[in-house]
């Protein structure tokens, strides 16, 4: 018998947002790229949407998570897994993960990262 995983992702998101520990950061804002993943067994393959993770509820949900101005990306990235859990608990595996592009900081830096797995306990 064969085993199926399947994974249904967006890939970098590009969002503005006022997330940062520091007052400045949340007046100022920032630029951040989004990643998130989830995987699952398929339930089946009859080509229709009720039958996956749409990823148009996955851009709604880290859209709207973006826009709620949080000093952590770590709170950011927990709220996004909640609501895909929420919408979609048939869902074996979330991987989330935020780049903050230019932290302000000294240096040249690129980008922070924080990223954040979910799986079920049994």
């Amino acid at each position: 018998m064969n085993h199926f995983k399947q994974t249904v992702a967006l890939k970098d998101v590009k969002c503005f947002a006022l997330h940062g520990y520091y007052p400045e950061e949340q007046l100022t804002g920032n630029h951040f790229i989004v990643d998130l993943e989830t995987e699952f067994s398929p339930i089946g393959f009859d080509d229709e949407l009720g039958q996956t993770v749409n990823y148009e509820d996955l851009n709604s949900i880290i859209l709207e998570e973006m826009k709620i101005t949080q000093k952590l990306l770590e709170t950011v990235l927990k709220n996004i897994i909640s609501k895909v859990i929420r919408l979609y608990p048939f869902v074996e595996k979330i991987d989330v993960s935020i780049k903050k592009l230019n932290p302000p900081m000294p240096g040249q830096i690129g980008h922070s990262f924080v990223k954040l797995t979910y799986t079920p306990t049994n």
